[in-house]
């Protein structure tokens, strides 16, 4: 594996100052187009599981990667963490920072540039030992306000160990404000002076307007087809999942929309049990009656989500069928649902709950009150309900020996099992 081939093109490296100053991080929402690019990235770090902790470090070549390998960087951790070695830098990534190929380690990245908001972070990839999305805003070496979304997912060498990170980041930089108002300004006044174009031909039965009606002029319209079959809704849901799941902030709108179309999914494979089946067998997944939505939410969580996690997105899913919620409704439901994700857990918890067991305990004491007394005893009691009598064979029946009370739970169980 060559990673030695990102740093061919050779550039200046910006000689602006490094200092800090003007950098402030904070969560900010960034344009699909760069979350597809991270979510991309994600898919192929899970693509190289295999069933493993970590994909292999022998499985990834970034700079086969047309995808999003220009945008990459390869950390090399063999050596310790204190300083990780550059493998590979996208050259895309390193034309944006200015950086040359001289810039071999992590402590010799400008701290101002754009590959230090993707550095900064590694560490967290050591302590969670799992792949950390994060997005934020900061001023870069040009002095402009950026923004960019990131992920760094871990690989290793032995399956075991975290020994090397692999990073994607995508960014765009914004304009000043008072450009941005002159840039708005000209829009408008554009928008304003263009004429209006009127459908002025007649409708023709057998022409080029065939099927078109008066209201044809109307703008088409922009909302997404709806996917055509069940594993095109399987890979929309993994989609948001990925999203959701590789985003550090737990973004609570991201984890909400991938549930919405997971129980989209599941709603469509209810009306496509070949295809669900299909989707199963390949996955190596099967349905149990006690837990049907599990298999649904691990085709399009992953088998290696928490395990905790996925039981409660199957209850969420498994609650949003008994409440009969309509398709493209759920991430709406959850918004307004009391306690959100936990509480919808807490109800289907207590549906599954057995009944309570003081409504036996109740129905067996009224049962034994009715019977008629074996015997009569003079024996003073220290209870008005219920007394357990511990007796041993006489020559003329039975001889108590002894009265057990202040234990409730012994009197339940005996006052239980005398009633049958």
């Amino acid at each position: 594996m060559d990673m030695g081939r990102g740093f061919n093109d050779r550039l200046d490296i910006d000689q602006r100052d490094e200092a800090d100053a003007g950098v402030a991080d904070r969560p900010l929402e960034i344009g699909t187009d760069e979350r597809r690019m991270h979510v991309r990235a994600y898919n192929h770090w899970v693509s190289l599981l295999r069933g493993r902790a970590y994909p292999s470090i022998e499985d990834l070549d970034p700079g086969n990667i047309a995808d999003f390998g220009p945008h990459s960087v390869l950390l090399d951790f063999t050596k310790g963490v204190e300083d990780p070695a550059i493998r590979y830098l996208g050259h895309a990534l390193r034309e944006e920072c200015g950086v040359d190929g001289s810039i071999t380690n992590v402590a010799q990245v400008p701290s101002r540039s754009l590959l230090s908001r993707l550095t900064d972070h590694y560490l967290q990839i050591i302590a969670n030992r799992a792949p950390i999305g994060f997005e934020a805003e900061f001023v870069g070496q040009r002095g402009h306000n950026t923004l960019y979304r990131g992920i760094l997912m871990p690989f290793s060498s032995d399956e075991d160990t975290i020994d090397f990170i692999y990073g994607v980041i995508n960014w765009k930089e914004l304009v000043d404000a008072e450009t941005q108002a002159r840039l708005n300004a000209e829009i408008e006044e554009s928008r304003r002076a263009a004429p209006r174009q009127l459908v002025a031909a007649p409708v023709w039965a057998d022409g080029p307007s065939a099927g078109l009606s008066a209201s044809s002029s109307e703008p088409p319209s922009t909302t997404a087809p709806e996917p055509e079959t069940l594993a095109d809704r399987l890979v929309l849901a993994r989609e948001s999942a990925a999203a959701a799941r590789a985003s550090d902030t737990r973004s609570r709108a991201a984890l909400y929309r991938a549930l919405g179309r997971a129980y989209d999914f599941a709603c469509a494979a209810d009306e496509d049990a070949t295809g669900y089946a299909a989707l199963l067998a390949e996955a190596e997944l099967s349905v149990q009656a006690r837990a049907p939505m599990t298999p649904c939410v691990k085709l399009v969580f992953g088998a290696d989500y928490d395990k905790t996690r996925l039981t409660e997105f199957a209850a969420v899913l498994t609650h949003a069928k008994r409440c009969d919620i309509p398709q493209g409704g759920l991430d709406a439901f959850l918004e307004i649902a009391e306690g959100g994700i936990k509480g919808i857990v807490r109800a289907e918890r207590a549906l599954r709950r057995p009944a309570d067991r003081s409504d036996r305990y109740a129905r067996a004491a009224a049962e034994l009150r009715s019977r008629p007394p074996l015997a009569h005893v003079p024996i003073a009691a220290d209870s008005d309900d219920f007394v357990v009598l511990l007796a041993r064979p006489g020559k003329d029946g039975l001889d108590i020996v002894a009265t057990l009370s202040g234990d409730s739970a012994l009197t339940q169980r005996a006052v239980k099992k005398a009633a049958g």
